[in-house]
C-alpha cells in the first residue's frame, strides 16, 4: 500500500509540466506516434517508482524482519510486474484526468478500482513467496493483467491525447 500511495503522488505530476507549458499541443501536431509518447512517459514513471521502491524496501525488510522462505527472485519478478501494472494504468489515467479541475483527486478515483486485481495479485504473490508457498498463479495473473492493460492503454492513448 505504501508503494501504491507513493506511485499515485508521482503519477499525479506526470503531465503537469506539459499542461503548464502547452506542450501537449506540440505533441498533437507532431508526426511522432502518440504511443511513443505514452511509452516514454510510462517508462520514465516506471523507473521513478522503481527507485522509490528500491529505497523503501530495505526499510520494510528491517522493520518487519522479513525473510523469504520461497525463491527470492520471484519477489523481484512480482515487484516488477506489479509496478508496471500500477504505472501503465496510472500514466494512462493521469493523461485522461489531465483536463479536469481536480485531477489530484480524479487519478486515485480512476486508478484504485481498476488496479484491485493487480494489487491483490501483488499482495498474494508476495505473501506466498515469503511463506514458501507457490506464487505461480498470482505471477501469471500479473503477467496477463500487464499484457491486457498495456495493450488497451496503447490502443486508446491517441484518443485520450487528442480529446478536448
Amino acid at each position: 500500500m505504501a508503494f501504491l500511495f507513493a506511485a499515485v503522488v508521482a503519477l499525479n505530476q506526470t503531465w503537469a509540466r506539459e499542461i503548464r507549458n502547452q506542450v501537449l499541443d506540440a505533441y498533437r501536431v507532431s508526426p511522432a506516434p502518440a504511443n511513443s509518447l505514452f511509452m516514454a512517459k510510462t517508462l520514465g514513471n516506471f523507473i521513478f517508482v522503481s527507485v522509490l521502491e528500491a529505497l523503501m524496501t530495505p526499510l520494510f525488510i528491517v522493520f518487519y524482519r522479513l525473510r523469504a522462505l520461497g525463491p527470492a527472485w520471484q519477489l523481484l519478478l512480482a515487484a516488477v510486474l506489479g509496478t508496471w501494472a500500477l504505472v501503465v494504468n496510472g500514466t494512462f489515467f493521469a493523461a485522461m484526468s489531465l483536463r479536469t479541475r481536480s485531477r489530484e483527486i480524479m487519478l486515485p478515483l480512476l486508478l484504485f478500482p481498476i488496479s484491485i486485481p493487480a494489487l491483490l495479485a501483488m499482495v498474494q504473490s508476495t505473501t506466498a513467496i515469503l511463506n514458501g508457498e507457490g506464487a505461480r498463479f498470482w505471477i501469471v495473473l500479473l503477467v496477463t493483467y500487464d499484457l491486457v492493460f498495456t495493450t488497451v492503454c496503447l490502443i486508446l492513448f491517441e484518443t485520450v491525447l487528442n480529446a478536448e
